[in-house]
């Protein structure tokens, strides 16, 4: 079966595919396919092939989960009793706050899981198929039974099928029997959908589709297995306890105090449920989710898509980062510019994979450089295409549609040394590929792969060494051309023994510019306290010169060989934990043990790749970063982050917007315990007092600050954007209530929003009359007087909620506008503070009055109290440190 041209122009293939294209592998199977009436036609009869849908707990389920969770149980066990004590008003309340706390986290779970299915379309599953006598694209939704499926190492294999041929081709079947090894299947074999191709190639034949495959009965299985919490799940667990639990001793302490100094069992039970409700955080849970989802967002337009909503925290606690060279810091848009041959030199200039350049050189090395151009073409599998908008197009790996439009330019488009016969694939540990071309073993490989097997004189191996080494300090990438007549035909199934006593063809220099933004990313991990390491299968001397040349390896640089790497665990651990290193030559199962050795040395990883055999690597590392464009669908499916754009400086937006998302749940609960603060303050005063000192809050009103203002600054907060200090400081790890936050919102923040509500409180009094020593008011005076101290803890959140903007910075550092959302929120929280007072039936029920212009003035002073006090103890604490 001939093997399709190299470089191929059809017009009459326009619409049914933009174009004929070099095919992914040998044709294999001697059969046009099915036609594309009879593809829809079974579609239509059969449904789409994907996996029925995951039985979704109906949604008036989910909104009783809202209602009935453990604090809600509490809260409507408190509401009975508040109705058996006679006081229906706070039953109500109470009522109120489960409801309304359970639509909202409602709500926002319904927005996190639409949110994820939208990142989830962003990647959609596309595979090749034999239609209508032509190799086609289609989505893998569209396959029907009776469609002939072109397979390739990395794929997916995306129905059951039936091998209909297959050389050397093994499957990872471990998303179905857990055995990580992969086997080898023969023609007539069957696959099943979810695994995946590790090596080699072959067609088959669809027998199921969708719900008829063994992955879908298997998946039914597994729908009714939750997924066990995650560290970040753990610890908001750990909070939402501890303060849930807090709230509720808290509350028995005060009804004991309440009792002892003889306040009636009716009213202690009262103080003692309005701190409870006060203090218990309904809505810390759907707030973080809400955070984590909107990171993802911005991730995905950033073109990082999270696979995971949990890994938005752990990217911003990465502390190391290796990657890959090509396409990851390079553009991956490679070019064949020199030709190394025995007869000479050639030079070659050429845009992009246009079969059209300029071609320098002696004549007899221009034939010889087209002779191993041809042979290196031949021996790949991919090659280039003329899209609909007449633009050259690689088709399958960049590498090898460089070396296809460099044969191209040198023998002309559709030149070919004959057709395919027998394929050996590229194999990592052999590190070349090769085919059988008329009685000719055609190959192609790393160098050092190649050399050591060509039966060549010394003298031209020594010349191919220094040209090779020449090449790569320039920063070329350097692929070896070989050939060999094949006598004896017992070799041919071998490719041991048919890539022996080789014949040189060549060396090909190929260009790979970094891409622009990487220099500038690199500085931005450094100053964010992230070493990164470059981890390449190229010659130590291309990725040195690359490496210098976007400023990750230094003068003192450490370049060192895979293969020269310490076998001590802990040597190799000492070896790695440096900023700057570039290993060379290095294997999927070294790169598997260098995530390890770093973890043991307490980093954080993040590890990219795009292969098969990069899946352990991803799946070890703390983030495993996998390609969009470039990558295979097995380090797709191991990955926790997919670069969509496959560029290195999108790591770094990635753990920005991580940073930032931990921040903003950090920034919530300051926010949060911050007006707790204040509202406990009151009640204290009253129980120390043994009642005398008259309450300045009522349980009602707390309920109004928490469900009625407070809210929409916080979801504000969550959405916080990345300071621009985000990456100018090291990695945290630590609780996201720790000491740091308690001093500050118990020692700062809380206590100077308590002092002005309780100024206010005062004041108010005063000016009604009242003395230092005499009686307290009651009546109109003191609800006027409540109405202040009402007014002082919603002016002091406004305060609260710039001040929480950042950890270590004034507002006005940062830009009144960068968050435009706290803009809208605080508006909407001042309207709300105005109808809570001036509406008469509104403010009769929470129990105060509008407050008298002296009282108010002080109340104002909130804002800028809570501001100013909190950026001297920032100032203070940043000088301190």
């Amino acid at each position: 079966m001939l093997y399709p041209l190299l470089v191929a122009v059809t017009r009459r293939s326009r619409g049914r595919g933009g174009g004929v294209q070099a095919d992914s592998g040998a044709r294999l199977l001697d059969s046009d396919g099915l036609t594309g009436r009879e593809a829809a036609a079974r579609l239509r009869r059969d449904g789409p092939n994907q996996l029925p849908a995951a039985r979704r707990v109906p949604w008036w389920r989910r909104l009783i989960a809202q209602l009935t969770h453990f604090f809600a149980l509490l809260l409507w066990f408190a509401s009975a009793l508040a109705f058996v004590a006679g006081m229906p008003e706070l039953g109500i309340a109470v009522i109120v706050v489960i409801v309304v706390n359970g639509i909202f986290a409602f709500v926002q779970q319904e927005r996190a899981e639409k949110a994820a299915e939208r990142l989830g379309e962003l990647l959609p599953t596309t595979i090749v198929v034999r239609r209508d006598g032509a190799v086609r694209t289609v989505d893998a939704r569209d396959l029907v039974v009776g469609d002939v499926v072109v397979l390739t190492g990395g794929g997916r294999v995306p129905a059951d099928l039936t091998l209909a041929v297959a050389g050397r081709c093994t499957f990872d079947e471990s998303t179905l029997t857990g055995e990580s090894e992969p086997v080898l299947r023969t023609a007539g074999a069957a696959v099943f959908a979810g695994t995946f191709v590790a090596e080699g190639e072959s067609e088959g034949i669809v027998t199921a589709t969708g719900a008829n495959t063994r992955l879908a009965g298997i998946a039914a299985l597994t729908t009714s297995v939750r997924r066990p919490p995650g560290p970040l799940d753990l610890e908001i667990q750990r909070i939402v306890r501890t303060l849930a639990f807090g709230s509720v001793g808290v509350g028995a302490v005060f009804f004991a105090v309440s009792l002892l100094v003889g306040i009636s069992w009716q009213d202690a039970f009262l103080f003692a449920v309005g701190i409870t409700v006060a203090l218990v955080p309904e809505g810390l849970l759907p707030t973080v989710t809400l955070s984590l989802a909107m990171g993802a967002q911005r991730m995905a337009r950033d073109n990082a898509l999270v696979r995971n909503l949990e890994a938005v925290e752990t990217l911003g606690s990465t502390t190391f980062i290796c990657t890959d060279k090509t396409g990851t810091l390079t553009q991956n848009q490679m070019n064949v510019v020199e030709a190394w041959t025995p007869a000479g030199t050639v030079a070659v200039r050429g845009e992009g994979y246009a079969p059209t350049g300029e071609v320098t050189g002696p004549e007899p090395a221009v034939a010889a450089a087209a002779t191993a151009g041809l042979a290196g073409a031949a021996a790949s599998k991919g090659g280039i295409t003329l899209d609909d908008d007449d633009e050259w197009r690689a088709v399958g790996d960049p590498m090898e549609a460089a070396i296809a439009a460099f044969a191209a330019r040198l023998a002309g488009p559709g030149a070919q040394p004959g057709p395919v016969t027998r394929r050996f694939v590229f194999d990592p540990r052999r590190r070349r590929e090769s085919v059988i071309v008329g009685g000719q073993l055609l190959l192609k490989g790393a160098p050092d792969a190649v050399l050591p097997r060509c039966a060549d004189p010394g003298e031209l191996v020594d010349r191919a060494e220094e040209a090779l080494a020449d090449m790569a300090s320039r920063g070329l990438r350097v692929l070896a051309v070989a050939r060999r007549t094949l006598t004896d035909p017992g070799v041919e199934t071998d490719p041991d023994l048919a890539e022996r006593d080789l014949e040189l063809l060549g060396l090909l220099g190929m260009e790979d510019p970094p891409r622009t933004a990487v220099p500038a990313a690199l500085r931005a991990a450094r100053g964010a306290g992230i070493k990164v390491a470059m981890l390449t299968g190229d010659h130590p001397e291309t990725a040195r010169a690359i490496a210098r040349e976007i400023g990750l390896l230094g003068p003192a640089g450490l370049v060192v060989q895979g293969k020269d790497l310490p076998e001590d665990d802990q040597l190799l651990g000492a070896l790695l934990d440096r900023d700057g290193i570039v290993i060379s030559r290095v294997s999927p199962e070294q790169k598997l043990r260098v995530a390890k050795a770093l973890q043991d040395r307490g980093h954080v990883v993040a590890m990219t790749g795009d292969g098969v055999n990069d899946g352990p690597a991803l799946r070890q590392a703390d983030i495993g970063v996998a390609m969009g464009e470039g990558g295979t669908d097995v380090a797709r499916e191991a990955a926790d982050l997919v670069l969509l754009d496959d560029d290195f400086a999108t790591i770094l937006t990635a753990v920005e917007q991580g940073r930032a998302t931990y921040a903003n749940i950090r920034r919530f609960l300051s926010y949060h315990l911050t007006s707790n603060v204040a509202e406990l303050t009151p009640f204290a005063l009253w129980g120390l007092s043994g009642g005398q000192f008259p309450l300045a809050l009522g349980v009602l009103q707390i309920l109004c600050i928490d469900i009625g203002t407070d809210l929409l600054p916080a979801l504000a907060l969550g959405g916080e954007p990345p300071s621009r200090d985000t990456l100018k400081r090291p990695p945290e790890r630590r609780h996201l209530v720790d000491g740091t936050l308690l001093v500050r919102v118990f020692g700062v923040l809380g206590p100077t929003e308590a002092i002005v509500e309780m100024s206010a409180f005062l004041v108010a009094l005063l000016v009604a009359g009242w003395r230092p020593g005499g009686e307290f008011p009651t009546g109109a005076a003191l609800l006027a007087a409540s109405g202040a101290a009402f007014t002082a803890v919603v002016l002091g959140q406004v305060g609260a909620a710039f001040a929480c903007r950042s950890a270590t910075r004034p507002p006005w550092q940062l830009g009144w506008g960068s968050n435009r959302l706290l803009l809208w929120a605080v508006l909407a929280e001042l309207v709300a503070l105005v109808v809570f007072l001036g509406v008469g039936p509104v403010a009769d029920v929470l129990g105060h009055a509008v407050p008298p212009l002296e009282a108010l003035g002080v109340a104002l002073l909130g804002i800028p109290a809570v501001l100013v006090v909190d950026s001297v103890y920032k100032r203070v604490r940043r000088r301190w440190q």
